[in-house]
């Protein structure tokens, strides 16, 4: 066994060249080592399948009880929420929530609710015609959004707001610049959800329901750890399901084959969806810190060492996947780290892979014979801490 060495700079790391793409960055720290130390995001990154496994396997050592810099999502929703918790207060969050996020309860009594917000929208798409339509404007983020309002119950809010809501807790959750503009976004949209909570956490005390709002509250929280949640959820919750569903389109626009192999077959579809979390995973990286001095895939860290597990490039680790690069929707089954694992597992995984992956993105390839980008027209992409398409122009019809 090799001694430990110090982890490498990499001083020439451009955050500007991550938020545009960061995958050729990926590579390139790869190849500097498992785990390298980037001046440029104050953190050491860890971009191997191995090490960020690691990482999520070993709680006691890297804590998602972060501080300083990283602290980003604390600063954005105003408290500490269960994502950015320990075993055993994250364990005593997270179970208030378990059952209703667990898939028997999801397919029972929330995919008829996704799929009517699904066929709603898909209404609103089809009206744009396939010279104007944009997937994301037009029926991601709506689907995305109105799905989360209803599986949190939060009454009288909109889709409109959610999508508000959400786009500015992500913003503040990357804001690793301290851009004081997004985080004025953040507080008003912060200060607007805290208000509708004062009214709904008495209400669910006297009518529980199925909601995740109402098991956080009837789930003995104190109020803080309720609002930090919901809004935890409300970060999280609507921009990946959003973003995997503009990425799938995305992803079998630029692979016909597989795009005409899952729609003569789609008991495929999860497949699909699965591949795609890995490729352009939404979620690309979260901070960790250190409890103690110690060793990392050889690597020697200092105690409260800032760690930036970054699952996008640990999910095409060339040592962990065949072809890792490339999107291949038939490869044989291979756990990734899109969801994150371990105890901080994504606790709504299951709500995406069914409202996403089984109803929205097949859905709409139903309903639009031929779907796939234009490229009559720019895409944008956008990000690396999350990523995902912030406008995809699409057309249907003949090819």
């Amino acid at each position: 066994m090799s001694a430990p060495i110090d982890a490498p700079t990499a001083d020439w790391v451009d955050p500007t060249v991550l938020a545009r793409d960061p995958y050729d960055t990926y590579t390139r720290l790869r190849e500097l080592g498992p785990v390298v130390r980037v001046p440029a995001v104050g953190k050491y990154l860890v971009t191997s399948f191995a090490g960020c496994r690691d990482v999520e396997a070993d709680q006691e050592t890297y804590s998602a009880s972060v501080t300083g810099g990283s602290a980003t999502l604390a600063r954005a929703l105003g408290a500490q929420p269960m994502l950015r918790k320990d075993d055993p207060d994250h364990a005593v969050e997270r179970q208030t929530v378990n059952p209703t996020l667990r898939p028997k309860n999801i397919r029972q009594t929330w995919a008829p609710v996704f799929e009517r917000n699904a066929r709603t929208q898909l209404a609103v798409l089809r009206e744009q015609g396939p010279d104007d339509a944009d997937l994301n404007r037009d029926y991601a983020g709506p689907v995305a959004a109105q799905n989360l309002v209803d599986l949190l119950g939060l009454r009288g809010a909109s889709a409109a707001d959610m999508q508000r809501w959400s786009h500015a807790f992500i913003a503040g959750t990357g804001n690793l610049h301290d851009d004081a503009d997004t985080w004025r976004r953040c507080d008003a949209a912060r200060e607007e959800v805290d208000a509708l909570l004062e009214e709904l956490v008495p209400w669910y005390r006297r009518h529980p329901d199925g909601s995740m709002t109402s098991a956080f509250v009837n789930g003995g929280l104190p109020h803080e750890a309720v609002a930090a949640n919901v809004k935890l959820t409300i970060s999280g919750g609507m921009n990946e399901p959003q973003h995997m569903v503009t990425a799938v389109v995305w992803a079998l626009s630029r692979h016909p084959d597989q795009r005409r192999r899952v729609l003569a077959d789609p008991a495929l579809w999860p497949a699909v969806f699965d591949e795609t979390v890995r490729w352009v995973s939404p979620i690309g990286m979260y901070p960790r810190e250190t409890t103690r001095a110690t060793v990392l895939a050889g690597t020697r860290l200092p105690e409260r060492a800032p760690i930036g597990v970054v699952v996008a490039a640990a999910n095409r680790d060339p040592a962990e996947f065949d072809g890792a690069a490339e999107f291949d929707s038939a490869r044989p089954r291979r756990s990734h780290l899109g969801f994150g694992s371990g105890v901080h597992l994504c606790a709504g995984h299951w709500a995406a892979r069914i409202s996403i992956g089984e109803i929205a993105v097949p859905l709409v390839h139903e309903a639009l014979p031929g779907l796939r980008s234009d490229p009559r027209r720019a895409e944008q992409w956008a990000g690396w801490v999350f990523r995902g398409l912030s406008s995809l122009p699409v057309t249907w019809g003949p090819e």
